[in-house]
């Protein structure tokens, strides 16, 4: 049998790092991608092969379109080298980072970076990669609790976030005829070092937090690894051009 291959950006760390193990001890393939953590990345492939599983990492910057050709020659080169296979099965948008600007005081530069990273680069990396993804694919994009709800602070960041809820419905709307689906996932407030680990590390804000979500507690990176997990599940195949929030049930 074909082993399933995934690609996660952004899987050196964080939540991406937590998906890219949980997706690997079900058997699937990872390629995933680093942007500055190469050593952080390569622990993450090594435990899956000690985990008896297949990965590679793959230095990009989500942020830099200008890249994204040479990726993809440099994906279709590990296919085939570890799995003699052209294409891939599944595609987790995961890389970003953290922002917290009041609208008002919010910097064009600091707006335009948000675009490339959270925006246009899985926009045109989804594009580029759309020649080696399987038919009957699956994509599945990282969206945010905040588009939701409203914490200010994080609007600008939020509005990014909005807008890849509505690529994603367009995405399955259009890819359906090969058989990709999209979907996206929605995080709460999650114990990493995202954003500067204010949730892991602020016990103040972490009791807050808890105090504001109806299981009682903040997230944890398990809890959206396991959840990426079985939305790439066969179980999920028919989930389509859905919005899937993963919070604990923050500010009901």
């Amino acid at each position: 049998m074909t082993q399933s291959i995934a690609i996660v950006t952004g899987g050196s760390r964080g939540l991406g790092k937590n998906a890219a193990l949980k997706l690997s001890r079900r058997g699937i393939g990872i390629i995933l991608t680093w942007r500055s953590q190469g050593q952080e990345a390569q622990e993450v492939v090594n435990d899956i092969r000690q985990h008896g599983g297949k990965a590679a990492a793959i230095q990009l910057n989500v942020a830099d379109i200008s890249g994204f050709a040479t990726f993809a020659q440099q994906v279709a080169a590990v296919l085939q080298e570890q799995w003699q296979r052209t294409t891939f099965d599944y595609l987790l948008n995961n890389a970003g980072t953290g922002a917290d600007t009041l609208l008002a005081q919010t910097r064009e530069a600091e707006f335009d970076a948000l675009v490339n990273i959270h925006l246009k680069g899985p926009f045109f990396l989804t594009q580029t990669l759309l020649p080696l993804m399987a038919d009957g694919g699956r994509i599945l994009n990282v969206s945010s609790g905040l588009t939701r709800f409203a914490l200010p602070g994080k609007g600008t960041y939020a509005a990014m976030k909005g807008a890849m809820e509505v690529l994603t419905r367009y995405q399955a709307k259009e890819l359906g005829s090969r058989g990709i689906s999209a979907n996206i996932i929605a995080p709460g407030a999650i114990a990493t070092d995202f954003g500067g680990g204010t949730v892991r590390d602020n016990p103040e804000v972490a009791r807050h937090i808890a105090s504001q979500t109806a299981l009682g507690r903040v997230g944890q990176p398990d809890d959206i690894g396991d959840a990426i997990a079985a939305l790439f599940s066969d179980e999920l195949r028919w989930m389509n051009a859905q919005r899937i929030e993963v919070s604990g049930g923050m500010f009901l």
